[in-house]
């Protein structure tokens, strides 16, 4: 029977949170002992009481140190939980962390990519205007060359053409002086008249 009583001592106690495993209470033999640790008010002696009473005394006797060893548990659960609540508070920050410079990382590597299509793009407009840059420098060139050659052209037909008016004006007055000539020889007058001298 005496086994029976403390296990109902043990139920009736709290119940502690599921955080941390609670030391269980000291299960004590003899009453005496008990009083001793608890430093109680001083029993009636051992031999005096009878066994009801001391399982009473027993009875009593575990709830304030239970109750104690409740508090300490209680507190200790508390500061297990600051101390989780800590290291996730903590695990949190750090994935924060992870989390930003991953983004900040990846927006990098974008800006890069952006930038160097840009660039390749510009390159390939700036390669592109100077190809034409070129090919309209060769075909002014050439132009330029087409056009000279057609002045030299134009300069060589006019030449051609005073060299043959000078030509005509050679024969012409050399035809002129041979009919002169051979008017005076004959002593005929010519048939046709200048306009100043017509008459």
């Amino acid at each position: 029977m005496a086994m029976e009583e403390p296990k109902k001592v043990e139920a009736e106690l709290p119940p502690v949170p599921a955080v941390a495993p609670v030391p269980e209470p000291v299960k004590v033999e003899a009453p005496h002992a008990v009083v001793e640790e608890k430093s109680a008010p001083i029993a009636p002696p051992a031999d005096k009481v009878d066994e009801p009473k001391a399982l009473a005394v027993t009875e009593k006797i575990p709830d304030p140190p239970g109750k104690k060893t409740s508090k300490a548990s209680l507190d200790r659960d508390i500061a297990l939980a600051g101390v989780e609540k800590d290291k996730k508070l903590s695990f949190i920050k750090a994935w924060e962390e992870s989390e930003k410079s991953k983004v900040e990382n990846k927006t990098q590597k974008q800006l890069s990519s952006v930038a160097a299509w840009e660039n390749s793009k510009k390159a390939d407009i700036e390669a592109k205007l100077k190809k034409i840059e070129e090919e309209l420098e060769r075909k002014k060139a050439d132009y330029a060359e087409k056009m000279k050659n057609k002045v030299a052209l134009i300069h060589k037909q006019a030449e051609e053409k005073r060299a043959m008016v000078e030509a005509r004006r050679g024969e012409d007055m050399l035809k002129a002086e041979e009919m002169a000539a051979k008017y005076r020889a004959t002593g005929q007058a010519p048939k046709k008249t200048l306009g100043c001298f017509g008459g």
